[in-house]
Formats: C-alpha cells, structure tokens, sequence
C-alpha cells in the first residue's frame, strides 16, 4: 500500500536519486542547475515535496512551489500571488501507470489551496502521453502551448501550460 506525506529535510539525497534515475528522459527537461535551484527551493521553505511511500521506501514525489519562486515565464498566465507551480514530478518505473503520479498532483493541489491559491499551474513536453493522463486525471487543463526549443529536444520540441483552479 502506497501513503503520501510532506517529504522530510533529511530525504533531500534520496529524492534526488529517484529524480536522476527515473525522471530522465526524451520528454523530460533534467538539468543539474535547474534539479539544485529547486532543491534549494526546498531547503528555504520556498517550496514543499509531496513523497509516495511504500514499505519504507520512497517510490515517487512532486515539488509544489511557491508562486512568488514559481519561474517568471508563467507571469502571463496568472499573478504569482495568486499561483503555485508544480515543478518535477517523478514515480520509480516499477510503480508507474497505478496512479502514483495522479494522487501527488492531487496532494499537491490540496496543499497549494490550503496555502490560499487561487490556481495551481504545471508544465510537460506536448507529446509526453503519460504526463498528459496524470495532468488530466487531476483536473488540469492546456492553457498555452508553444514551442520551446531551448528545454525541448524531442518531437514537436513544444511545451504546455497546464491549468488548474482552485
């Protein structure tokens, strides 16, 4: 059985792990400034990780954060006063498609409207499939779609803004 809690301070190692060993690939944008920068997001209280647990061991985690941290291209989408951003999101291969990811975004969505946001925004690559159906499945919608070739090396190389108020 899987349960979801606030991450600790002391797992920031492991989630790293997980996020290197299972977060990289064609869709994926990983790189090792952008992984430290929301790391010590979390370090500062900027932002929050929602961790899946199974047996002790972490088998996934979504970074909720702040708005006024949120990333400034999101600016035209919404007031970050009034936003929270979900950065990566990462479940071990062994524990996709059970909707590990799904019930870290709906944790994070809860957290971020207790915290009084009025919106809750994400970001994928425009043909990551298995993004798109957990984005889904949490109520979140396409705002914007545009190409982004600096973060997109693959297919379409178009990113989306995923929408979801609260």
């Amino acid at each position: 059985m899987v349960t979801y809690r606030l991450a600790l301070a002391t797992e920031a190692d492991n989630l790293k792990k997980l996020l290197w060993q299972h977060g990289q690939n064609e869709w994926n944008y990983l790189t090792e400034a952008g992984v430290n920068a929301e790391f010590e997001l979390l370090e500062r209280g900027a932002a929050s990780a929602m961790v899946a647990v199974q047996d002790d061991e972490i088998v996934g985690f979504a970074v909720l954060i702040d708005g006024a941290h949120s990333p400034d291209y999101l600016d035209k989408y919404t007031s970050h006063r009034a936003m929270h951003f979900i950065g990566d999101v990462v479940v071990a291969s062994q524990h996709s498609g059970k909707g590990v990811a799904t019930t870290l975004l709906q944790a994070c969505i809860a957290q971020a409207k207790q915290a009084g946001s009025e919106v809750v925004l994400i970001e994928r690559h425009e043909e990551n499939l298995a993004s798109a159906g957990m984005m889904r499945k949490a109520g979140f919608h396409i705002v914007d779609t545009f190409f982004d070739p600096d973060k997109r090396s693959a297919g379409s190389q178009k990113s989306c803004i995923l929408s979801k108020a609260l």
